[in-house]
């Protein structure tokens, strides 16, 4: 096997192919035959795979090119089913999911021109913490009823939050890359 093949069957890399097994999963589970709780749980090991991979990645210190692209594609597939199938079924409301879609939409478009471009904005702090947000939000739905006994939509609330939080690390992303992309013009420049 030769060193590039070896390189790309890391840990972390099949524990993102897992994961974008597990899209397709989800939505059979989800929608085509309505196992809410097993389509819950296939979301949960997407989940944990995803934090696993990106540990596993930085203690193994076996980050390639692969997981780079194929782990944030992973795991944006999996939210955006767990939030369309959700919208299908009636239990969010639409507007969240719209602007979470757009905003995800965005963020693919700008990494594929980034990357060629060879520029890397690292995660930072408020896209975790909308990352999270947005995962727990999408956990409680699938006990809606609950909360719709207590009259209190938390997990519309958490959602909305995790909208908020995403539009601000959005805005802190872009000004993070118009930064990069000055100072490669600068040195650009420089160099003339």
């Amino acid at each position: 096997m030769s060193d590039s093949k070896r390189r790309l069957w890391t840990i972390p890399n099949v524990l993102t192919l897992i994961r974008l097994i597990l899209v397709p999963v989800y939505w059979v589970l989800m929608l085509g035959y309505h196992l809410d709780y097993w389509a819950l749980g296939a979301f949960l090991l997407a989940s944990a795979t995803d934090m696993l991979d990106g540990f596993l990645a930085r203690r193994m210190q076996c980050i390639t090119d692969f997981g780079k692209l194929m782990d944030p594609l992973a795991d944006k597939l999996m939210v955006l089913s767990v939030l369309f199938t959700l919208l299908i079924r009636g239990i969010i409301p639409w507007e969240p999911v719209a602007l979470l879609g757009g905003k995800e939409l965005l963020m693919l478009i700008g990494g594929a021109c980034l990357y060629n471009r060879k520029i890397v904005v690292h995660s930072l702090f408020v896209g975790k913490f909308a990352q999270v947000a947005v995962s727990l939000a999408l956990i409680l739905s699938f006990f809606h009823c609950r909360f719709e006994q207590l009259a209190l939509p938390l997990h519309i609330i958490l959602l909305w939050i995790g909208v908020g939080a995403a539009y601000t690390a959005l805005v802190v992303y872009v000004r993070s890359v118009v930064r990069q992309l000055r100072g490669v013009e600068n040195t650009y420049n420089e160099r003339k």
